[in-house]
């Protein structure tokens, strides 16, 4: 029992070692370019769900296209998103501005979609009116065949 008592402890002891900070790279990106990153790496991630194959086919890499954006390479994207996650109040509320910027990019597109809509309902208005005269001038072509055929069956 005491063996096990001292095991215990030394495994306490080795786990409550203290976490250092990563220290602040020198090619550090500034938290609001961070934070525009963020919102397009979200955005980017949604656009690859959702058409993925198209982007495969296009031979378009999302990750390459931010990174040419905001003239910054992979490796320094990684050492300043360390140097962030190092303090988790501050890259929570970093998320948060992020979250915010979606919700306002996603209004603004809400907001030009039901401008849109009354003229998708008036064009779908159109193309069903347009849909029924089709289907009626069929059916008078074919009335008057079938009655081209009764004609000519009777003579």
């Amino acid at each position: 029992m005491r063996s096990l008592g001292l095991f215990i402890l030394v495994v306490l002891a080795a786990s409550c070692q203290e976490v250092q900070r990563p220290e602040q790279p020198e090619d550090l990106i500034a938290r609001d370019k961070m934070v525009d990153i963020y919102t397009d790496l979200y955005i980017h991630n949604a656009a690859r769900s959702v058409n993925i194959r198209v982007l495969r086919s296009n031979g378009i890499v999302l990750d390459t296209l931010i990174y040419r954006k905001y003239e910054i390479d992979s490796s320094q994207f990684v050492r300043s998103n360390a140097f962030y996650t190092s303090d988790l109040d501050d890259y929570h509320a970093m998320f948060e501005e992020v979250e915010a910027r979606l919700m306002r990019i996603k209004a603004e597109y809400d907001s030009i979609a039901e401008s849109k809509e009354p003229n998708r309902q008036r064009r779908d208005s159109i193309n069903r009116m347009e849909r029924i005269e089709r289907n009626r001038r069929k059916q008078l072509l074919e009335a008057g065949e079938s009655t081209i055929q009764v004609r000519d069956s009777s003579r």
